[in-house]
C-alpha cells in the first residue's frame, strides 16, 4: 500500500505548515472561511495568509506572496480568480510547495472551454511536481489536528468533533450533509474531503489516504465518476484488513452504458452494473441515497460487521413487534424461531398473559416488574438460533427506568457479542441509549435497515476475503483465429468457446447442400440448419434459421434458402452450419465485454429472446469461481426454477457456471483481440445431463494480444 500513498497528499491530511493564496478578512468568503477555521478550530501549525495589498489578514501578519514567507508551507490553498490560477502554481514551484487544493472554479465544470483551461493546469502542476486537488474543490479538513482547510459554511452551523469516520466526497454538498447526520446524532468525524473535479488526485486516491489512519473505522464516499477503481479496491483492501468498512453512494444509475454492436450483453449490462459488481467484488457496500449512507454508521463502530441472518425483536408494545417482523421478511431477515429453553426462561419472567415467542412482547409489565427487562435479555442471550436483536421503546418517560434500560441493553451487547440495536421515536430515549453506548433509530424501519444491511455488509467483506485467497485453475486458452473481420463467423466462435473447454453442440460447417445432407445423416435424424457468415451475426431475424429439420429433402430446400437470401442480402456466406438438435430444461445467456476500466465483465441470464426486455441477469468481474457464479444465480427471479418446484428435478448449473468461468477465462486471456462474447444460448438439462452452446458470435477487439 505504501507505494500508492503520495506523501505530498498526505500532506494535506496532516499538514503542519500552511499558506492560504487569496485570503481575506471576510471569513464568508471562499479566502476567508479556511483563514477563520484554522484559528478557530485550534490548528497549531504555522499559517500564512498571502494577500498583496494587506499587511494584516484576520489577524494573522499577511505576506505579498508565496516567496516572502519565512518557510515553505506543506499545502497551498489557492483560493483567485480562475485566470490567476496557473501563476500560483509556478510560484508554489518556485517556493518548493508540492500540494495544493484548488478552491477556484472555472475549469472542467463549466464547459469546453474550463475543460481546456483544467487539463492545461494539471499538464503545467504535472510538470512542476506539484499535486493538486480539485480545482472547484470545496476543500479537506482533519478535525483531530484542527487543519479545516475547507470553506463550507457548514462547520459554523454544526461544530465538529473527531470521530472514527472519514468522509470522502466529490461533491461538496455530499460532503457536509452526511457529516451534518452524524454530528446531530453526536458520532464525530476525522476527516472530511471534498475533491471538486478530480482533475489530478481523484476520490480514490484521497480515500485511501484518510483510509490508512488505523483509527478510521468507516470509510462514506460520494463517487460522481470513478477513475481509478484500483485505487478504490486498495481503499476496500486495507479497510476490511482491520475490521473497518467502505460504504459508497455511486451517483448516476441510468442505463447509458455503451452498446457492443453485436452483442446482447453491451445492451444490458450498462457501466451502473458493472459499478455495482465492482462494489460486490471488493466488499464495498452500495448506499442509495444519503441517508443509507450515514444510517448503519453507529453499528458499524459499534460491532465489525460480519455474516447474520436471525433476528430477535423485543418490545413492550406488539405493534412494534409486528412491524419490525414485516419489515424484516420484506429485506429477507428471518425471525429466529427461539429454542425451548429459553422459551421456557422466558415463560418464567413474563407475565401470564404475555406469549413467549418471537417477537417478544413484554407488556405494559415492564412498567411494574423493575428486573424483567434484563431478565428477558439475559434468557434471550443464551438462544443459539439468535444473532442479531432489536428492542422496540415506542413510548418510555415516567415510570419507566429508561438509564437502566440503556445501561442493561449496552451490557446485554457487550457481554453477547452480538449487535444489537434500538428504536425509539423519543429524542430523550434515545439520547440515553446513545449515552450508553448502544446504537439507537428514531424509527424500526431504519434500525431493520441497519441491522440488514450490517449484515449483509459482512457477508460482502468475508466473500471478499475468500476471493482475494483465490488461486486460479488453470484453463485452456486457445488462440485467436488470423483475420480483421469486425465479427467471427459462427462456425469460429463455436470452434474457439469448444477449444476454450465450452460444451458446445455437434455440428458441421457444410459449404454445398450435399455436405449438408451428409452431415445430417452423421447428426441425424433431427437437425437444425443455419446460415453461416460473420457479416450476419443475428440470423434469425433475417430468416436464416431451419429448426425440427429431419429428411434430406429439407436439408436441400434449407441450403437453397440460406443462399438465395443471404446472396439477395449482397454479403458472403461461409456455408450453413448443420447442428443437431438439442433440447434441455431451460435456456440460458451467457455474455463478455471488456471494460475499459473494470477489465472482463461476464453476464450471466436467462436465455431466450427476451433477455433485454426481462433484465434477469447477473454480472460477474474476472476472476472469479463457479461457487461465485452459483451464489449470484441465487439472485434471480427464476431461481425457484432453477432449483426445481414441482417435483422437477434442478437444472445442471454446474455446466452454468463452468461456462462462465470459461468465457471470463477466454476473454481475460485476449484483453486486446475480443471485444465481446454472446453465447445465446446455452441450452442446459438436468442436474448431471450436462449442457450445450448452440450460437454464439465473438466481436474483434482490433489488437493483438501479447502471447499470440
Amino acid at each position: 500500500m505504501d507505494s500508492l500513498l503520495d506523501l505530498r497528499l498526505q500532506r494535506a491530511f496532516a499538514p503542519q505548515c500552511i499558506a492560504v493564496v487569496g485570503a481575506t478578512e471576510d471569513r464568508n468568503k471562499v479566502g476567508g472561511r479556511p483563514l477563520h477555521y484554522l484559528q478557530q478550530f485550534g490548528f497549531t501549525g504555522a499559517v500564512y495568509p498571502i494577500n498583496p495589498k494587506r499587511a494584516v489578514v484576520q489577524g494573522l501578519p499577511a505576506y505579498p506572496s508565496l516567496d516572502s514567507v519565512p518557510e515553505t508551507p506543506d499545502v497551498a490553498i489557492i483560493a483567485v480568480g480562475q485566470d490567476t490560477v496557473a501563476d500560483v502554481i509556478d510560484q508554489c514551484a518556485a517556493r518548493g510547495v508540492s500540494t495544493a487544493i484548488v478552491m477556484s472554479s472555472g475549469f472542467g465544470e463549466t464547459g469546453s472551454a474550463g475543460i481546456t483551461r483544467q487539463e492545461a493546469l494539471v499538464a503545467q502542476a504535472r510538470r512542476l511536481g506539484i499535486r493538486l486537488i480539485g480545482p472547484n474543490a470545496q476543500g479537506v479538513a482533519n478535525f483531530q489536528s484542527g487543519a479545516v482547510m475547507n470553506f463550507s459554511t457548514m462547520f459554523m452551523e454544526v461544530a465538529p468533533q473527531d470521530g472514527p469516520i472519514a468522509i470522502v466526497s466529490q461533491s461538496g454538498a455530499a460532503s457536509v450533509m452526511p457529516y451534518a447526520m452524524l454530528r446531530e446524532r453526536g458520532v464525530g468525524v476525522r476527516y472530511l474531503v471534498a475533491s471538486g473535479n478530480d482533475a489530478d488526485a481523484s476520490v480514490s486516491e484521497l480515500a485511501l489516504i484518510a483510509a490508512a489512519d488505523p483509527e478510521v473505522r468507516v470509510v462514506l464516499m460520494y463517487i460522481e465518476s470513478l477513475s481509478d477503481p484500483a485505487m478504490l479496491a486498495e481503499v476496500a483492501r486495507i479497510t476490511a484488513a482491520r475490521g473497518a468498512a467502505v460504504i459508497a453512494l455511486k451517483s448516476g444509475r441510468s442505463a447509458h452504458g455503451a452498446k457492443a454492436a453485436a452483442s446482447h450483453t453491451g445492451a444490458i449490462v450498462n457501466d451502473d452494473v458493472v459499478v455495482d459488481a465492482f462494489f460486490e467484488r471488493h466488499g464495498i457496500w452500495r448506499a442509495q441515497d444519503v441517508h443509507g449512507l450515514v444510517n448503519a454508521a453507529e453499528l458499524y463502530l459499534a460491532i465489525a460487521p460480519r455474516p447474520a441472518e436471525r433476528l430477535v425483536v423485543m418490545s413492550h408494545s406488539g405493534a412494534v413487534g409486528v412491524l419490525c417482523a414485516d419489515a424484516a421478511e420484506s429485506l429477507g431477515l428471518p425471525l429466529a424461531e427461539l429454542g425451548e429453553p429459553v422459551i421456557k426462561a422466558l415463560t418464567g419472567i413474563m407475565p401470564t398473559f404475555a406469549t413467549a415467542q418471537n417477537p417478544v412482547d413484554l407488556t405494559a409489565g415492564l412498567l411494574t416488574k423493575g428486573g424483567m427487562y434484563a431478565e428477558t435479555l439475559g434468557a434471550l442471550s443464551a438462544d443459539p438460533q439468535a444473532d442479531m436483536f432489536l428492542v422496540g421503546v415506542p413510548v418510555a418517560g415516567e415510570g419507566y427506568d429508561v438509564p437502566g434500560m440503556a445501561r442493561d441493553t449496552a451490557s446485554f451487547a457487550t457481554s453477547s457479542g452480538k449487535p444489537t440495536v434500538v428504536s425509539a421515536p423519543q429524542a430523550s430515549v434515545r439520547q440515553a441509549f446513545r449515552d450508553a453506548g448502544v446504537p439507537v433509530f428514531a424509527h424500526e424501519t431504519d434500525a431493520i435497515n441497519a441491522l440488514h444491511q450490517w449484515s449483509r455488509h459482512g457477508t460482502l467483506l468475508r466473500q471478499a476475503a475468500a476471493r482475494s485467497a483465490l488461486v486460479s485453475t488453470a484453463m485452456r486458452i486457445p488462440n485467436m483465429p488470423a483475420g480483421d473481420a469486425p465479427l467471427l463467423s459462427e462456425a469460429d466462435s463455436l470452434e474457439l468457446l469448444a477449444d476454450a473447454g465450452i460444451p458446445t453442440v455437434p455440428y458441421r460447417l457444410c459449404r454445398s447442400a450435399a455436405e449438408a445432407v451428409s452431415a445430417w445423416q452423421a447428426l441425424g435424424p433431427e437437425v437444425v440448419v443455419k446460415a453461416c457468415s460473420a457479416q450476419i451475426p443475428h440470423k434469425s431475424e433475417h430468416g436464416l434459421v431451419f429448426l425440427g429439420v429431419q429428411t434430406a429433402q429439407q436439408v436441400v430446400e434449407a441450403w437453397a434458402a440460406c443462399k438465395q437470401r443471404v446472396t439477395a442480402m449482397g454479403v458472403s456466406m461461409d456455408g450453413v452450419i448443420v447442428a443437431k438438435r438439442v433440447r434441455g430444461r431451460r435456456e440460458f445467456a451467457l455474455g463478455v465485454r471488456q471494460d475499459p476500466l473494470f477489465g472482463t465483465v461476464v453476464m450471466v441470464s436467462d436465455g431466450g429472446k427476451y433477455v433485454e426486455a426481462l433484465r434477469d441477469f447477473v454480472v460477474l468481474l474476472h476472476p472469479f469461481s463457479a461457487s461465485d457464479v452459483t451464489e449470484k444465480l441465487k439472485t434471480l427471479r427464476i431461481w425457484p426454477i432453477l432449483v426445481g418446484v414441482r417435483g422437477e428435478s434442478p437444472v445442471d448449473l454446474d455446466v452454468v457456471a463452468r461456462t462462465a468461468v470459461a468465457l471470463g477465462a477466454l476473454a481475460a486471456a485476449h484483453p486486446k483481440s475480443i471485444a465481446s462474447i454472446d453465447l445465446n444460448p446455452l441450452i442446459v438439462g438436468d442436474t448431471g445431463q450436462g449442457g450445450w452452446a448452440v450460437d454464439a458470435v465473438i466481436e474483434r477487439q482490433g489488437g493483438t494480444d501479447a502471447h499470440e
